[in-house]
């Protein structure tokens, strides 16, 4: 919950933080077997996976997984984007001459945990997990009211702060929120 509030935080002030990205680059030619798997007839723009051992051999040098990475392909070359939290990746393989460049940018930690606040490019399992978290704060929300409920008797101002606490949030949008 505190990593939530930090983050939701540090969205706000997005523009107010300065990035520093750091790109990488690294460069690969496929040997002449796998060359060959990438000569197979493709329709332009056609999006499908590299064929089994264009992927080995592009794991293998560039330390990455393509396992479920879907390719554009083009007459040219094919093209994979690989998003994932706080930064970007893409992979470019030359169909003719086998040159593959593999491009990274890390936009920072900051950047990290805010793609996982929002659960920008984290996976299905991320996805799960703030899920059942925010249904679990459904739940912590839901019985708090039946607590208040429990102990408003005694407590007068019970209910106009929990007024309040639904109505400032609807009145700053309504006034202050433009589209």
């Amino acid at each position: 919950m505190l990593l939530f509030a930090i983050t939701g935080i540090t969205l706000n002030h997005a523009g107010d933080i300065a990035a520093q990205p750091i790109t990488r680059e690294a460069h690969f030619t496929l040997d002449a077997p796998s060359l060959a798997e990438l000569h197979r007839p493709v329709q332009d723009g056609a999006k499908q996976p590299l064929p089994a051992g264009v992927r080995h051999a592009l794991e293998r040098q560039f330390g990455i997984a393509l396992d479920g990475s879907i390719g554009e392909w083009s007459d040219y070359d094919v093209f994979v984007a690989m998003p994932r939290p706080g930064g970007d990746a893409t992979l470019t393989v030359d169909r003719e001459t086998g040159e593959a460049k593999l491009e990274t940018v890390d936009n920072g930690w900051i950047s990290y945990l805010n793609d996982l606040h929002k659960g920008r490019n984290a996976g299905p399992a991320w996805g799960w997990f703030i899920d059942i978290f925010a249904a679990a704060c459904l739940v912590f929300s839901i019985t708090g009211l039946f607590l208040l409920q429990l102990h408003a008797r005694t407590r007068p101002s019970t209910w106009p702060v929990v007024g309040l606490g639904v109505l400032l949030p609807f009145l700053l949008a309504l006034l202050f929120v433009h589209r």
